[in-house]
């Protein structure tokens, strides 16, 4: 039997603008398919608030003062097995290599949802790539329950429409 979890000492607070630099840096980390510029252009529309989504960010300092982690939060009228129209919604969530399994994410989870709740939503979701047993294992530790597993499709529609074969 494993004893009491440890709380981390990292503050978690909503992002401000000088905190922008470093929230570039992580959401770079986590999404590495967008380039820097077009997150340096959200960051920056966030800020300006012309951005519908994420709706929040929140931060997570070290006792240092360092960025550790950050995650982006919305409010999306349907998620996968959930039963509210409005349903908070965990859209990104990262903890830099070096602060993991210190409690950095469950005090971004836990600040996230004190969001949620103050914003009226009695839903909490969030998703993870199908093969990503870390994310998985890390919403499962924090109380999310797993609903659904699906894999999504996409096809471009070329302008004009539909040729018929006969």
């Amino acid at each position: 039997m494993s004893g009491p979890r440890k709380r981390s000492l990292v503050q978690v607070r909503p992002v401000t603008s000088a905190d922008g630099d470093a929230w570039l840096r992580m959401r770079c980390d986590l999404w590495p398919e967008s380039s820097e510029s077009d997150h340096g252009d959200e960051i920056g529309k966030f800020f300006a608030g012309q951005l519908q989504q994420p709706l929040a960010a929140l931060i997570a300092l070290s006792p240092s003062g360092h960025a550790v982690g950050f995650a982006e939060l919305s409010i999306r009228t349907y998620a996968e097995d959930c039963v509210t129209d409005r349903v908070a919604y965990l859209e990104g969530w990262y903890v830099v290599s070096a602060a993991r399994r210190q409690g950095v994410g469950a005090a971004l989870v836990r600040a996230a949802e004190d969001w949620a709740r103050s914003q009226g939503c009695t839903e909490f979701a969030s998703d993870a790539l199908i093969d990503n047993a870390v994310s998985a294992a890390a919403h499962r530790a924090l109380g999310f329950q797993e609903t659904v597993q699906i894999r999504c499709f996409r096809k471009v529609l070329k302008d004009g429409p539909i040729q018929q074969s006969d």
